[in-house]
């Protein structure tokens, strides 16, 4: 690209800018990290001033550059960026409250607290590898819609620490695998860490790591601003692959007395520090001041991406693949999912089938991947079995971006970020598979999916102990229980293929929370035929729990089950009802939808009887369906290895103790009486 016309000498007292917003916040807040943007001011000031493409009049311009700070506890960094540029939510106050309740300002980055905030940062390792979702977006998005209309950048500002946590790993091999030529790591190569320097704790050649995963890496002093820039355009080349700059750095550059240490990593510099600075950055400036001079040189930078913005938009209206485009990036057709999964629950309840809920999820999917433009799937290397693939999709490879299926290899927690990605990227609904018992490698990116309320469909398979002989470390027993601990998630469990077939339309008409499908190995009966008078307009797993089958009569007990255990709990009921007691069924595919009833409906449901749970796992989480003197027949332990059938004999959870503990209760309750 071209330098003509950027003001380049200013890029001095622009960065000086950065650093001394990070001193003034960070002592205010008498907490925070002053050492990551003190250091990183002059890559920032550099990237900003010359590369990046954003216009901060129209934050989610599609076509805009992303810019991540995986580095998430350098916070100030972003906050002092948006700020000069002119982001009109990031005003001088909200410096002024870094890290206080109510301001944007968090302590850590936090998508959708702030314009310009790309994605939640701060569990170190998670920003670069969601940047590589957002790199992967935008190839697959130009291989659909071309080069006019998507041709941007992903730059990522990662520190040591991210570097060292696993995910880095999954997320570098996976890019340099696809050859992911747009994305751009700047490593704020500083050899400082919270407990002193890294070589405490490493010797590895990162380096070497990169180019061995197929990355073009440079070499570069991080204050000098031409270095910067020629390996930025060096970077930004028509080389395939992702690329790391090492920049090296001096922590806290700037504090002439802690700079370099240890002690400017997470703590304020102290008044006397901030002083000293003042002077070695020739800066006389009072706390939270910025001369006019400043501020015109970065809004320079925002008014060169607002011009690019605007010749993007006539191109947009000009392209013959406008309607394509906006339509992937806009809310899902919910009209169109409607009809299509109403006319295929009609299939459903006329044909009956039983199988396994992850077949009937694969079903489901011919549907939804059919009417919906922009779905994603993929697995980490378990497609077979989690059946996330439809007959439709073909596979996304290096110099192949328009296929629509992602083999995430054995990286779950790469999966995880990469989805998240995707999602933040816009343009695309990503769904990704593994077994259950496999959520706790990408738990932290679900976490974040979470916390983000980015709707990225989590396909887990594999269920229960119904998965038989691979034992007990392939056997979710606690996992539901803790994936509906987290806020914002929305677990299903469905018990059949139209309670599948609901969950899928649920999970991709959400626009916030992030769904995760827990889904059987094991064959089910198709058991909605048991409801009298069903509307199939009617999606009853929205409502978290309904009554399956209500006694005839004022109930004696109620049965409430969800996925596989359902037909355990079926049969319990018929036992029940042929000895004359008056039995209810209830199925709860998602807790968390039901806690979002009124109280009435849910009275309806639960009703006044006693109640047995039923589910193979753990009873922590169904405090909102039994009560501590309700019973439970699941797991108190660990699985182990037999065929399925074996294996529920062996842990009890069969119509027999269903019923024998119905029994118990209503002759407790007789005594009672």
């Amino acid at each position: 690209m071209t330098q003509a016309n950027l003001n380049l000498a200013n890029e001095t007292v622009m960065a000086n800018a950065i650093r001394a917003l990070t001193m003034d916040a960070v002592q205010a807040a008498n907490s925070g990290h002053p050492g990551a943007p003190m250091g990183l001011a002059d890559v920032a000031a550099v990237l900003f001033n010359r590369f990046i493409k954003l216009d901060p009049s129209q934050d989610t311009w599609p076509d805009r550059d992303r810019f991540v700070l995986s580095a998430g506890h350098g916070s100030m960094l972003v906050y002092a960026v948006n700020h000069l540029l002119g982001y009109d939510d990031m005003d001088m106050d909200q410096l002024r409250n870094f890290r206080q309740l109510g301001y944007r300002t968090a302590g850590h980055p936090e998508f959708g607290h702030a314009k310009g905030i790309e994605t939640t940062t701060g569990p170190l390792g998670q920003g670069l590898s969601t940047a590589v979702g957002m790199a992967l977006a935008e190839r697959m998005a130009a291989a659909r819609y071309g080069a006019e209309l998507v041709d941007h950048f992903t730059y990522v500002l990662a520190g040591d620490g991210c570097l060292m946590e696993g995910i880095s790993q999954e997320a570098i091999d996976l890019a340099g695998h696809l050859g992911l030529g747009r994305l751009i790591v700047i490593w704020d190569d500083n050899a400082i860490t919270i407990d002193g320097a890294t070589d405490l704790s490493t010797s590895i050649d990162q380096a070497q790591r990169f180019a061995a995963s197929g990355w073009q890496v440079q070499d570069i002093d991080g204050h000098d601003p031409e270095a910067i820039a020629e390996a930025l355009i060096k970077a930004r080349s028509d080389d395939q692959r992702p690329s790391l700059i090492a920049a090296k750095t001096l922590i806290g550059c700037g504090a002439p007395n802690k700079q370099g240490s240890k002690a400017t990593h997470g703590a304020p510099l102290g008044d006397d520090e901030i002083a000293a600075a003042r002077e070695n950055l020739d800066w006389p400036h009072a706390p939270f001041v910025i001369p006019q001079t400043v501020y015109d040189a970065w809004h320079a930078a925002a008014a060169r991406g607002q011009a690019a913005r605007l010749a993007w938009q006539t191109r947009l209206e000009q392209s013959d693949q406008r309607s394509a485009f906006e339509a992937a990036n806009a809310e899902p057709d919910t009209q169109a999912l409607d009809d299509a999964m109403q006319r295929y629950k009609a299939q459903l309840m006329a044909d009956a089938p039983k199988v396994a809920t992850r077949k009937a999820s694969e079903m489901a999917l011919e549907i939804i991947n059919t009417t919906l433009p922009n779905t994603v799937g993929g697995s980490a290397d378990l497609t077979g079995s989690n059946n996330t693939r439809s007959s439709g999709q073909f596979s996304v490879s290096k110099g192949a971006f328009a296929g629509d299926y992602l083999h995430y290899g054995i990286r779950e927690h790469a999966m995880g970020a990469v989805m998240n990605g995707l999602a933040l990227h816009g343009g695309f609904r990503p769904y990704g598979g593994t077994f259950l018992a496999f959520a706790d490698y990408c738990r932290p990116a679900m976490r974040l999916s979470a916390l983000m309320q980015v709707p990225v469909v989590y396909v887990m398979t594999h269920d229960s102990i119904g998965l038989g002989e691979d034992g007990p470390t392939h056997q979710p027993v606690e996992h539901l229980a803790s994936l509906r601990a987290m806020p914002n998630m929305r677990v299903f469990r469905p018990a059949d293929a139209v309670e599948t077939a609901e969950a899928w339309h649920l999970a991709m008409s959400e626009t916030r929370f992030p769904p995760v499908l827990a889904l059987s190995r094991q064959a089910l009966p198709n058991l909605r035929g048991l409801l009298a008078d069903y509307q199939l307009a009617d999606n009853l797993s929205a409502r978290g729990a309904y009554v399956l089958r209500e006694a005839e009569g004022p109930r004696d007990i109620t049965l409430i089950a969800t996925g596989s255990e359902l037909e355990i709990a079926q049969a319990a009921a018929d036992a029940l009802q042929a000895e004359g007691v008056k039995v209810a069924l209830v199925s709860a595919p998602c807790f968390e939808l039901f806690e979002e009833q009124d109280a009435d409906y849910r009275a309806s449901v639960l009703g006044h009887a006693p109640r047995v749970g039923v589910e193979a796992a753990v009873r922590q989480g169904w405090g909102g369906l039994l009560t501590t003197t309700d019973a439970f027949i699941g797991m108190a332990g660990f699985g182990a290895s037999a065929p399925a059938p074996q294996l529920y004999q062996h842990f009890g959870i069969t119509p027999e103790a269903v019923a024998t503990a119905a029994r118990r209760l209503m002759a407790e309750g007789k005594k009672e009486a």
